[in-house]
This record gives C-alpha cells, sequence and structure tokens, in this order.
C-alpha cells in the first residue's frame, strides 16, 4: 500500500479505515494470491484499537468462508458484472454482506461505515451503488450454506474420497473459527500455576486434553495481555502441533534436527521439555528463522541450539556428517488441515500442488533418513489431511526402507492409519488437523 493510501486510512471516517483494509488485504488474497496470515500482518498494526483489529480479522475469516455464497449473490443483484479493476470495490461489498450476514453488527452502522469505506477508497462514483446493494442484502439475506459448497470441487472430492464418513464433519469444522491454545514453558512453571494465574487476571481457561502443556481460552484474547505470555511463560501453539513434542519424545540430551523449524514453536516445546537437547532448528528459508531467534529469545530456551539456513533435502551442502539421535520432520504440505486458521488455504491450493508436495516430501523424508543414526527416530508430520501426503507416503517409505518400522501412536494422537501412523481431524479435540508418523531405524 502506499503513503498515499496510508493517508486516506488515517483520513477516513470512524469504522470506515476498518472496512477499507478488509476491503484491500482479500483484494490481495484474491486478485494476487497473497497469504492472508502476511496480508494481516501488514494491516493489523494500521488500527491503533484491538476492538478494530479484532473486527478487521473477523471480517476477513467471514468473507473467505462465505465467499462462494457471496460471488453468487452479486452475479444476482448486479446489472454489469464488475472488471478486475473492480477488486477492491467487490471485496468490499463482500465485507458488507459479511457485517450483515455472518457478524450480524447493526444493519446501519455497518451500511453507513461500509460506503464510507466506498469513499475513502476513491470509490465516491460508487457509493450508492455500495449502499443498493447492501440494502438489498438486508433485506433478502443469504442463503444458508452447505459446507461442502465452501470448498473448490477438487478438495472436497479429495476429503470424500480420503474420509468418506467422516467428510460432512471435516467440511463443518473447518468452517468453524478455531479456539485459541496455549502452551506453558515448563522452564517457567506448570500447567496449574498458569491457569492460577489466567483465572485470577479474569481470563476464563481449561486445561486441555492429550498434551500435558496444553491450555484452551474460552474466548480469543490479545495474547500480550496473557499474564508471562510476554515473559515467555506462555505461547501459542494449536494443540495438535503441541502433540508433536510427545510422538517424537526425544532421549534426554539427544542431538535433535528440526528439519523445517520456522517459526519455531515446535523446537521451543522441545528444549522447553528437556534444555538438554542438542537441538538444531534448520529451515530452507533465511528470513523465516528471524521468527525461529524470536521464539527462542521469548521463551528463554535454545541459549545453546544452533539455528541454521539450508536445504534440509540437500544434506551434502551443510550437514557435518554426525548423525542425529532423534528428527522432527513437520514437512511442507497442502495445509488442509488447518483451513479454520487459514481459509484461504481453499482458494491457494490447486490438485496439482498437492503432486508437487508429495515429490518435495519423498525427497525430504530420504534426505533425514540418510541422517538418522541406527536406533533413532523420526518423526513425519504434516498439518495435512489427505492421504496422498501423509498415509500413503509413509507407506510407500516403509515398502522401500527395510531398516524403517512404524512404532505404534496411542489413541491420542487420532485416527489409526493402517497401524502406522495416527490422523487427528479438525477440531478433534477442538485441535487442528494433523497427522504424525513415528518411524524407528534399526540398530
Amino acid at each position: 500500500m502506499s503513503k498515499q493510501d496510508d493517508l486516506k486510512i488515517s483520513h477516513a471516517a470512524p469504522g470506515a479505515a476498518t472496512r477499507m483494509l478488509a476491503a484491500r488485504v482479500l483484494a490481495q488474497v484474491f486478485t494476487r494470491g497473497r497469504s492472508l496470515k502476511a496480508e494481516l500482518a501488514w494491516a493489523l498494526p494500521k488500527l491503533a484499537d484491538t476492538r478494530d483489529r479484532a473486527l478487521l480479522e473477523a471480517l476477513c475469516f467471514a468473507v473467505l468462508r462465505r465467499r462462494s455464497t457471496y460471488d453468487a449473490a452479486l452475479a444476482s443483484w448486479m446489472q454489469k458484472p464488475l472488471s478486475a479493476r473492480d477488486a477492491d470495490l467487490r471485496t468490499l461489498l463482500m465485507v458488507g454482506f459479511a457485517q450483515l450476514d455472518v457478524l450480524e453488527l447493526p444493519a446501519h452502522a455497518a451500511l453507513s461505515a461500509t460506503v464510507d469505506a466506498a469513499r475513502a477508497l476513491g470509490r465516491e462514483r460508487q457509493a450508492g451503488l455500495v449502499n443498493a446493494i447492501l440494502r438489498r442484502a438486508q433485506r433478502e439475506g443469504f442463503p444458508v450454506q452447505p459446507p461442502r459448497d465452501a470448498f473448490p470441487a477438487w478438495l472436497a472430492e479429495s476429503i470424500e474420497r480420503d474420509w468418506p464418513v467422516q467428510a460432512e464433519a471435516i467440511f463443518a469444522a473447518s468452517l468453524q473459527p478455531a479456539p485459541l491454545w496455549l502452551r506453558v514453558n515448563r522452564q517457567q512453571g506448570d500447567r496449574a500455576a498458569s491457569l492460577a494465574a489466567l483465572e485470577a487476571a479474569g481470563i476464563s481457561a481449561e486445561a486441555g486434553p492429550v498434551s500435558a502443556d496444553a491450555i484452551r481460552l474460552a474466548s480469543s484474547a490479545a495474547v500480550n495481555q496473557l499474564p508471562g505470555f510476554n515473559e515467555g511463560a506462555l505461547s501459542v501453539q494449536d494443540l495438535s502441533a503441541q502433540c508433536a513434542a510427545d510422538a517424537l519424545a526425544p532421549p534426554t540430551g539427544a542431538r535433535v534436527l528440526d528439519a523445517c523449524a520456522a517459526p519455531g514453536g515446535k523446537s521451543a516445546h522441545l528444549l522447553e521439555r528437556d534444555p538438554s537437547l542438542r537441538l538444531l532448528a534448520l529451515d530452507i528459508d533465511a528470513r523465516r528463522l528471524a521468527r525461529v531467534k524470536d521464539t527462542f529469545s521469548r521463551t528463554g530456551v535454545g541459549a545453546d541450539a544452533q539455528v541454521k539456513a539450508a536445504d534440509a533435502s540437500d544434506p551434502g551442502s551443510w550437514w557435518d556428517g554426525v548423525p542425529f539421535d532423534a528428527i522432527l520432520l513437520d514437512a511442507p504440505c497442502s495445509a488442509t488441515g488447518i483451513i479454520r486458521r487459514q481459509p484461504d488455504v481453499m482458494f491457494h491450493r490447486r490438485a496439482e500442488d498437492v503432486d508437487a508436495l508429495v515429490g518435495v516430501q519423498a525427497r525430504l523424508l530420504e534426505a533425514c533418513w540418510s541422517m538418522l543414526r541406527p536406533g533413532g527416530v523420526l518423526l513425519y508430520a504434516t498439518c495435512s489431511i489427505l492421504r496422498a501426503e501423509n498415509i500413503d507416503q509413509v507407506q510407500a517409505f516403509l515398502k522401500w526402507h527395510p531398516d524403517a518400522s512404524a512404532d505404534a501412536l496411542d489413541d491420542g494422537f487420532g485416527i489409526d492409519c493402517a497401524g502406522v501412523a495416527r490422523q487427528r481431524l479438525p477440531g478433534d479435540d477442538g485441535g487442528d488437523g494433523f497427522f504424525y508418523a513415528r518411524l524407528l531405524k534399526s540398530a
């Protein structure tokens, strides 16, 4: 966004700036394939009020989850289709729809602020159109959307093929807001003490299942206002992601590789559990490694850990030849298990992307296996729910590696997959969709 756009936001009428920013964020996501997370990271600091920031996020998530319904409404209600040059106007109308449809804000305030946002966007001539379309939406409302219809056809068909019994539940859970999960830093206290501190601060929370470090908040909250967060006693991490530390369970003092470490939550969790681990946090993206270092600094762990920018699939370019006792491979994937947190995944992913990712995952598995000592353990994990990336990948690996065997995980890690892995689906225990395969290398 230009300086001129920043000036428009700062001079926009109350409420209009939030709608204007939401429209700009969504236009970038829809037309340029930008990440919602990245766009929100840019947009949120432009709003001083925490309530406006929360509204901005809520508007973007609501539009992404109801995009197909809003597209159909615009096609029906507009005499002339909007052109590609009208991307921000189109998304602003959707922002208006979300206020009336999902958030159920007072109609007068929603219409007034959205029309003001149109003017702030330089759309003075279309302000009347915005008002008219939103008033029609107010009168006629929107149809209830079957959850499946929010998904692109290829993804819906993949989920139905891979999970015929659970498909409808997956669709529904993926479109629901995700709860806020916290991870307790064992180096600074225990879960009981953190729960007591949250209660004293008037924040409703409960201990989570499966992971001994997990806390679930009853409602969303500004993390920097949580007692102990700024000091590193608490971190934001989904329940299913926290389970990776339990699934890997490296021996005390082990030499550990986190092969795709950024942004560092799982590495930090392992070190919070056992500071004696000799851990190398590796990631191919040097820029993202800054977040790993920030995570280590805030939580007070990793003083002796290594952080390196390198490609885990190419050990010859960086590995010193000393085998690792345990390797965490949280592999790049389709992210189909975290759509409730990243709904833009539905629009950015294509079927051919999965084929490419499967190739990347296979190369990473091969490379990491070559760096694991005999008797060591490798955890292959993804935040995908697609068989091609998960159980099919692991079964193919086991077929071609006689020195590999699967170490069974218990029911807390999700649905049994052919006796060699576990799959958590979106919404299970309130967590994300996640896959775990614990592989042992024969001595």
